[in-house]
């Protein structure tokens, strides 16, 4: 089969498209900005690549379209479609498909598909878990939004035959539109046996109009699941009690605090895996914050569903070098520590500098750099939460290009807000003194404000 990707660039298209070639189709695709690295992992796959969406591209004749959701009906000022390639599909009535369906009809077909849900977490979360089943010998498939630095790519097929009566798939699974003609949430494509619920609050306010559509749209993927399946659930989230008080078929495990079926006891760094009151297995890492001990509890207890022992699984948990992007550390100059993560929701930005002050204490300071640069961020929906969720850092910048609503005004004078990202390098380079911890929280590219940090840190005299 000859499939042709629309918006192949994004990393759940960009998967798509690795697995699709992996598995021995014919994949040429599209995207607006084609650029590292994705567009490198693609072609070194011999995935011919295209830079934006031309009709010219119909003389491929592919056998399916797969429409990324990036792809719309909008129209530019001067009237002329964004996406000229999509109307001539819809013109011609050549046959295209969702990204999801697609995955849904030649991947995880006949497989014993684990699918790892949440507002947080996510990647982190499927990440665990595929490299807790790895390391258990069971060789999953999976499909991450983000590279786990354990197998250092983001998709692969995994092995056609487990122990198990079906192969297993890890694919994180998103509550975000599928695409401009199906406005179901991705994830209900996907049709898990194992489905983790990691937590539930409002996000893409550009899609949902509140917190009880998230919900409903929950409870369609647990509608989804067999009798046979389970539901690993933070049970320390109202907002999923609510999800299951609308009904489920499936067995439930909770983990979380006291009186869930898994908690963990200790530090960040060092903590008990405990099930059903009882001493399983001991985790020790380099991770921090209980966001992650959370995800862990998630993993483990997702694995134990296709019979994988707590301590197998934990000792997995103790060799794992999380994903990039995830308080990754991208380099330090004059004593000044930089990190890159994926941070944007006001939630992940508070767990995050609340697990980055535990690991660097008290009297160190921490400079928070943030581009508002989500959906929901860019619409200035959670404005109001920000100042808590930055409070743990001694000082803010934020990048405020393209932000519609007054970004100094609601951080208050203690931040610095620019448009420009020289200035904003230029500020914190003046500011960061040796000792500090920079951390720069975007879920794109920052206009690669880590290397240029380095660099203004390196230069001073």
């Amino acid at each position: 089969m000859h499939i042709h990707v629309l918006g192949i660039c994004g990393t759940f298209m960009g998967g798509l498209a690795a697995l699709a070639r992996e598995a021995g189709h014919t994949v040429t695709g599209c995207d607006l900005g084609v650029y590292p690295p994705m567009s490198d992992q693609l072609r070194a796959l011999g995935i011919e690549l295209i830079e934006g969406y031309g009709v010219d591209q119909m003389h491929l004749r592919p056998d399916v379209y797969v429409v990324g959701n990036v792809v719309s009906r909008a129209r530019l000022p001067n009237g002329e479609a964004r996406y000229p390639l999509m109307e001539a599909i819809l013109e011609s009535g050549a046959p295209y498909t969702s990204g999801p369906q697609w995955l849904a009809e030649h991947v995880l077909q006949g497989r014993h598909v684990m699918a790892v849900a949440g507002t947080h977490g996510k990647t982190t979360t499927s990440a665990m878990l595929s490299w807790i089943l790895d390391q258990a010998g069971l060789t999953p498939g999976f499909l991450i939004g983000g590279v786990p630095l354990n197998f250092g790519t983001s998709a692969r097929l995994g092995s056609s035959s487990t122990t198990a009566d079906r192969p297993l798939f890890v694919i994180e699974a998103d509550e975000y539109d599928t695409a401009f003609f199906d406005k179901r949430s991705k994830f209900v494509h996907y049709r898990p046996r194992t489905a983790i619920l990691n937590n539930l609050e409002f996000d893409h306010a550009d899609i949902f109009d509140n917190v009880e559509s998230i919900e409903r749209q929950f409870h369609h993927l647990v509608r989804t699941i067999p009798a046979s399946g389970r539901i690993v659930v933070n049970g320390e989230d109202a907002h999923l009690r609510r999800v299951l008080a609308m009904g489920h078929w499936s067995d439930v495990l909770r983990f979380g605090g006291a009186g869930c079926a898994y908690e963990a006891r200790g530090t960040d760094a060092r903590f008990d895996i405990v099930q059903n009151g009882e001493t399983v297995a001991c985790v020790d890492w380099s991770l921090n914050g209980r966001h992650n001990q959370l995800n862990a509890l998630a993993a483990l207890a997702a694995a134990g569903h296709v019979g994988v022992d707590p301590e197998v699984a934990a000792a997995a948990l103790s060799n794992f070098d999380n994903v990039k992007r995830r308080m990754e550390l991208k380099g330090t100059a004059q004593g000044v520590t930089v990190y890159d993560d994926f941070a944007h929701h006001p939630t992940a930005i508070r767990t995050t500098l609340d697990g980055l002050r535990r690991k660097v204490g008290p009297t160190t300071r921490i400079l928070a750099v943030l581009e508002p640069r989500s959906n929901t961020m860019k619409l200035g929906s959670m404005k109001a939460q920000l100042p808590q969720a930055l409070s743990p850092a001694d000082r803010v910048y934020c990048h405020t290009h393209g932000l519609d609503w007054d970004v100094q005004a609601a951080l208050g004078s203690q931040a610095f807000c620019t448009a420009d990202l020289q200035e904003l390098v230029a500020r914190i380079a003046l500011d960061a003194q040796a000792g500090d911890q920079v951390i720069c929280m975007s879920n794109g590219s920052f206009g690669g404000i880590h290397e240029r940090l380095l660099a203004a840190l390196a230069a001073r005299p």
